[in-house]
């Protein structure tokens, strides 16, 4: 009895219990191991290329998705510029119309500035003093913007007066009388203003 009640013969007694214990638990970390190598390669039927895992298929199907998102936004982004090339095509088409017919109304339209209604002037009170004859001999050697120009200023029975002597000249002078008279329908005239009479 005091064989089993020494401190010595407890220690003993402990130690044996406890590597007992530990041994009869204790499994060796790689038999786990060996245990998962051995549970993947019963899941795989084939080659391990064959593998499949669903999370790496998911990231694929969505890689899949993005990229035709981007091919089709890529078609639009293509669509929209083949869309904006004719777009602007018509456009330039419609502005060069416009460039044409504004110079066809350029043409047409007579326009007096400002800094030669003076002379103008003078000369339209030149003309309305002389003979109507007189005056319509001066003006067939004038072009007819210029004579249009003068009629501007000139009073309406002044101007009925020389266009008359000019249309009996002939029938080339009355078409040119009535081209003349044609320039004065389009003529256009921006009288100064108070402002400008003052400056």
């Amino acid at each position: 009895m005091k064989l089993l009640q020494s401190s010595w013969v407890a220690a003993l007694i402990g130690g044996v219990l406890y590597l007992g214990v530990t041994a009869a638990l204790w499994k060796p970390p790689v038999q786990e191991a060996k245990e998962e190598v051995s549970v993947i390669q019963a899941n795989q039927s084939g080659p391990s290329w064959e593998f499949t895992n669903p999370e790496v298929d998911q990231l694929i199907l969505e890689l899949k998705k993005e990229k035709e998102e981007l091919d089709k936004r890529e078609q639009e982004l293509k669509d929209l510029a083949t869309r904006l090339m004719v777009e602007r095509m018509e456009l330039n088409r419609v502005t060069q119309t416009v460039h044409s017919l504004q110079m066809d109304l350029d043409k047409s339209v007579l326009r007096i500035q400002e800094e030669e209604t003076a002379n103008l002037k003078k000369l339209a009170r030149t003309y309305a003093a002389m003979a109507p004859d007189a005056a319509s001999l001066i003006m067939r050697e004038l072009d007819e913007p210029t004579i249009a120009r003068i009629m501007v200023f000139m009073k309406e029975d002044e101007t009925a007066l020389v266009l008359e002597a000019l249309a009996r000249k002939g029938d080339p002078e009355a078409r040119r009388a009535a081209s003349i008279s044609e320039k004065l329908r389009l003529a256009t005239f921006r009288k100064p203003t108070d402002k400008n009479k003052t400056q």
